[in-house]
């Protein structure tokens, strides 16, 4: 005659590592890995994400880095605030080689709104602006020229 009790290695249940499964029923399914639980949320952030992820490194190492930086006297004819979005200050000073004598203008970008202030009390008088050029700064938002004044003295005449 046969034995009723089923043998050992089964009355555990349908594998050692799942104890609740019962004899006959299928293995769970694996876990799906993390790609694929995640594709559309990693798929925006590539395209989304990454650009501008890089041009905000772009931005700031070009607004932070130096290209040259130097001196230029004058008279600031021109200081306005410009943009729809992002407003900047610009300006023009007229550099002469004698008295009343233009020779160039010389179109500059101020980020400090005090300094804007500064140059426009001493807008039409004789200056000496101090300046840095970064080039290659992605968008005109952060200004339209690429030189970037730090600084303005007044020149007796």
């Amino acid at each position: 005659m046969s034995d009723p009790t089923p043998p050992s290695d089964l009355s555990e249940g349908a594998s050692a590592g799942a104890p609740d499964t019962p004899i006959g029923a299928p293995a769970p399914k694996p876990r799906q890995s993390f790609l694929r639980r995640h594709w559309l949320a990693l798929g925006v952030f590539g395209v989304i994400g990454l650009p501008a992820l890089g041009i905000a490194l772009w931005a700031t190492i070009a607004l932070n880095w130096s290209y040259s930086s130097g001196k230029r006297a004058g008279y600031v004819q021109k200081m306005s605030r410009k943009g729809y979005v992002c407003k900047t200050w610009e300006g023009t000073l007229y550099t002469d080689i004698a008295r009343g004598f233009r020779s160039d203008s010389f179109t500059f970008t101020v980020r400090s709104d005090s300094l804007a202030r500064v140059i426009e009390t001493l807008s039409g008088k004789r200056v000496a602006v101090d300046y840095e050029q970064h080039i290659y700064v992605p968008t005109s938002c952060f200004g339209d020229t690429e030189y970037f004044v730090t600084g303005v003295n007044a020149l007796p005449e």
